[in-house]
């Protein structure tokens, strides 16, 4: 099993609640972490300076779709980030404990 962190953004730290209890209670994630951050962009030819909440997400390389479906839906965002991180080590215990949380 391959697992993978799924980070996004969210404009609210109850927006990005709401996604990590829908990911959680559907065992699409087996971990969802929330983390304060600011962050700087251009949209629209505009500088943006943003206080965000980063969405840190621990599940099965095979649920990223799944997941990937599930943050748009939910998201506030035209654009939401949706990045894909391969995990290439992890602990036998880690590993376990992500099979044992999530569905494929």
């Amino acid at each position: 099993m391959k697992i993978v962190l799924i980070q996004t953004t969210c404009a609210s730290r109850a927006e990005a609640k709401n996604i990590a209890k829908i990911l959680i209670d559907s065992k699409l994630a087996a971990c969802v972490q929330l983390s304060e951050v600011e962050s700087f962009y251009t949209w629209n030819d505009e500088f943006c300076s943003d206080n965000e909440t980063l969405v840190s997400i621990k599940t099965r390389k095979e649920n990223f779709e799944k997941v990937k479906s599930k943050i748009k839906e939910y998201h506030s965002y035209d654009v939401p980030e949706i990045i894909e991180i391969d995990i290439t080590n992890s602990s036998k215990k880690y590993l376990k404990f992500i099979g044992e949380n999530t569905n494929e």
